[in-house]
């Protein structure tokens, strides 16, 4: 039953290769990554509504810290009289 069952016709040995001492790593694609076109255009309209927002900030702190020092300038004025 466990006895071996060698063919008919006899072959040759297949020639003895040496396995590499280091085996390269078996490299596992990813699957691939499908992105719809409207969450492209949902992280681009983000970037540009996040962009316009903090251009908005910069103004504004510019034009507070002009009227800041105008101001002040204007009380030194003011108070030299």
């Amino acid at each position: 039953m466990f006895l071996p069952k060698y063919p008919d016709s006899p072959t040759p040995p297949p020639a003895y290769t040496h396995a590499p001492a280091d085996p390269a790593p078996v490299r596992r694609s990813l699957p691939p990554v499908s992105v719809s076109t409207g969450a492209v255009a949902a992280v681009v309209v983000g970037g540009v509504v996040l962009t316009a927002l903090l251009a908005a900030v910069a103004v504004s702190a510019i034009s507070v810290a002009i009227a800041a020092v105008v101001l002040r300038s204007m009380l030194r004025d003011h108070h030299r009289r």
